[in-house]
């Protein structure tokens, strides 16, 4: 019985091959997901977006995390190093940052705009 499972040799709409499907569909529905170890490889990808800009500039969409406790200074310093690492470009100027608040007055983001 086992042998027949495993070679698969039950034909479809058998209660047999009906059994397997439905644990075939637990296991990819209930298993973890650190089981496996599928994780982001890189975070801040996730905490960047590239948002399509005009007149040949990129716009880019930075979650506040990346930039949290810094200065106006340091963020100038910091932000071209960042968007390096994303874009893979060695001649990106950052032209201008723009915060993006809710309603409430918390930053949400920054628009960060930038020239090749």
């Amino acid at each position: 019985m086992l042998k027949r499972f495993i070679l698969w040799d039950f034909p479809r709409a058998s209660w047999q091959y009906d059994v397997m499907v439905g644990i075939i569909v637990v296991f990819v529905l209930l298993t973890p997901r650190g089981w496996f170890r599928d994780q982001p490889r890189n975070p801040q990808v996730s905490s960047i977006a590239v948002v399509p800009g005009e007149h040949g500039s990129s716009v880019y969409w930075l979650e506040p995390e990346l930039l949290a406790g810094m200065n106006k200074d340091q963020q100038a310093q910091r932000l071209p190093e960042i968007l390096r690492k994303l874009t893979h470009q060695k001649q990106l100027t950052v032209s201008r940052v723009q915060p993006v608040a809710d309603s409430d007055g918390e930053t949400r983001g920054y628009m960060v705009f930038a020239k090749p």
